[in-house]
């Protein structure tokens, strides 16, 4: 089979690592939740414990692109597991769960622009976007079934929730093994605080001088700040609408949501190409639209359809964003710098928003409130972005 091909064996093995590995970071989310829940933590700590695992990725930003691009992509994912794997292990063992967690996100950190960046060595051209779709829909599958594995055996044993989640994150490492060894992106780094730091300014700088670019990377950030919100939103909205207060609920509909970005993923990776990424960005206007139309209504089917539609469009909208990033960031800086850059920006946009969020809860606001705001502020600034790109284009 072709290096290049689909689904070659580097493809297919870095599909099994991220569903794997995804599977256990939302499973293990969901276990600590039920965690701190069953020993009464206040409302706004379900928030800190998302900081926590967020904080990470700013922090070590101008070092795990090129952390990534100083080995092989299949080697640093393995690396990257195996932090998430002591992380979980430390929650066994009965350590605070935010110190657990924060060992997670620093795992996380450096995985992400490994698992990204390997894609655009393995593929090329529109493949490049149709394995955007499979590794997103291979992420959201694990994100489906590792919430509900996360919530449902949360309810009936925290301990044997979290345990699982170690069995995944060392099936990650397993999957790992079987990626080719790639040729490192750069030959020439030097390992050096200063000189990191400054290689890292410089990547911004280039980045950030690219509009089309910058809308793009804007975009995603926005999406995954909204995403984080609504994730957190929903286990607000379960009680306080629907009066049901268990730990699977919530779980469900953050699944519904999954299902729905797997819709948008495929849609996306059939009807656009690399060459026309940027028509995505109406899907995230009406994204913000319909977490509005969710918010304001209180009927179980109808959230289930309006969550679909939230994932759907929230997947359409960020499958070709982040296949245009890879590809312009790559001719411009390298695969891995560019998804550091993308970490810095999207986290920072989380840590902004998970703010937002723990101001607005601490402050007693009511849910609908909480999501109408964040729904019409999406929408928005999306909005604005997309006025902003034609205008360039029209000039």
């Amino acid at each position: 089979m072709n290096q290049y091909s689909l689904l070659n064996k580097g493809m297919v093995a870095t599909m099994l690592a991220q569903f794997f590995s995804a599977f256990a970071d939302n499973a293990i989310f969901f276990a600590i939740l039920a965690f701190i829940k069953k020993l009464h933590y206040p409302a706004w700590s379900r928030s800190i414990l998302q900081i926590s695992f967020v904080l990470p990725f700013i922090i070590l930003s101008p070092f795990v692109g090129q952390f990534a691009d100083s080995m092989s992509k299949g080697k640093a994912m393995m690396i990257s597991n195996s932090m998430k794997l002591l992380g979980a292990s430390c929650i066994c063992l009965n350590i605070s769960p935010f110190i657990g967690y924060f060992l997670i996100g620093i795992g996380a950190a450096a995985y992400s622009p490994a698992k990204y960046g390997i894609l655009g060595e393995l593929t090329t051209g529109d493949n490049l976007v149709k394995a955007n779709g499979l590794i997103e829909a291979s992420t959201i599958a694990a994100i489906l079934l590792g919430s509900l594995a996360g919530g449902h055996i949360a309810d009936l044993n925290v301990s044997i929730s979290i345990l699982i989640c170690v069995l995944m994150y060392g099936l990650a490492i397993i999957a790992n093994f079987f990626i080719p060894k790639l040729p490192t992106a750069r030959q020439n780094i030097q390992w050096q605080f200063m000189g990191m730091v400054k290689d890292f300014a410089n990547t911004i700088k280039i980045i950030f001088t690219n509009k089309p670019v910058l809308v793009a990377l804007l975009g995603t950030s926005l999406f995954w700040g909204a995403g984080i919100t609504l994730r957190f939103l929903l286990i607000s909205w379960v009680p306080a609408i629907l009066n049901i207060h268990d730990n699977a609920t919530p779980t469900n509909l953050n699944a519904i949501v999954a299902i729905g970005i797997v819709i948008g993923a495929g849609l996306a990776s059939t009807f656009i190409s690399i060459n026309n990424t940027l028509r995505c960005i109406p899907a995230g206007i009406l994204m913000g639209i319909a977490v509005i139309a969710f918010t304001l209504q209180s009927n179980i089917i109808s959230s289930y359809i309006l969550l679909i539609i939230i994932g759907a469009l929230g997947g359409f909208f960020l499958v070709p964003l982040n296949a245009f990033i890879q590809k312009i960031g790559k001719d411009l800086v390298s695969s891995g710098s560019i998804i550091s850059v993308q970490n810095l920006s999207e986290y920072t946009a989380m840590m902004l928003m998970l703010g937002l969020y723990t101001l607005a809860i601490y402050s007693k606001l009511s849910v609908i409130t909480i999501g109408v705001g964040f729904g019409s502020l999406f929408a928005i600034v999306i909005f604005l972005l997309w006025l902003g790109l034609r205008k360039n284009a029209t000039n």
